[in-house]
């Protein structure tokens, strides 16, 4: 019954997620009382809309990863913190949402087959043990994080929101690395952080448009 509640519970975290539901537990970084934001040119609002749509699948993605690698271990600490960071993540996930409609843009039409894609690839770092799992997240977090870093070289100064947003979301990123690479994260196979790297590519390029 216990796995069974666990599997229920994914379940409705994934229909939370693609729903468009989500509600972050900490303030909106970017967020002040009063102040007006600046107005972005066309061209301008339409690159950071297609970044943060861009985002917001990343964050799709996370959900899937933590909640494949809760369902995996039977560590119950390491499963607390796979979820302890996907909480985190559904703040970032909400941002991005919030950020997309204030923008005029939409999510990616693609969501529910990217929360597919990274559930399975969850599942199965999950398979291989803990330690795996972990290194995984090591990886994950460290490819994230640089991508963050090439986004904020890319949105428009102007864009004071979607910039705070991306920069704590790339602080969040390095702790969930750093607390996963603590836990004994197993260093990945050359092969598989090309591969990673490779999908990753294949997402934000596809997601950047639809």
């Amino acid at each position: 019954m216990e796995t069974l509640d666990r599997w229920l519970s994914s379940a409705d975290q994934a229909l939370r997620t693609l729903s468009g539901g989500a509600h972050a537990g900490r303030r909106c970084p970017g967020e002040s009382p009063g102040a007006s934001e600046a107005t972005l040119a066309e061209p301008e609002r339409r690159l950071a809309g297609a970044l943060m749509r861009v985002n917001h699948v990343g964050e799709v993605c996370a959900q899937a990863l933590y909640q494949a690698q809760a369902l995996s271990t039977r560590d119950d600490a390491l499963r607390e913190q796979f979820r302890a960071a996907a909480r985190e993540e559904q703040d970032h996930l909400a941002w991005t949402e919030r950020r997309l409609q204030e923008l005029g843009d939409r999510p990616s039409l693609l969501n529910p087959l990217w929360y597919a894609g990274a559930f399975g690839v969850g599942l199965l770092a999950g398979r291989l043990g803990d330690r795996a799992s972990l290194g995984f997240v090591v990886e994950t977090e460290r490819q994230v994080e640089a991508h963050l870093a090439r986004h904020l070289d890319r949105l428009p100064a102007a864009d004071v929101r979607s910039r705070a947003i991306v920069a704590q979301m790339q602080a969040d990123e390095r702790r969930h690395g750093e607390q996963a690479q603590a836990g004994g994260a197993a260093p990945l196979p050359a092969p598989a952080r090309w591969l990673m790297r490779a999908a990753a590519k294949v997402m934000t390029s596809t997601a950047h448009r639809i």
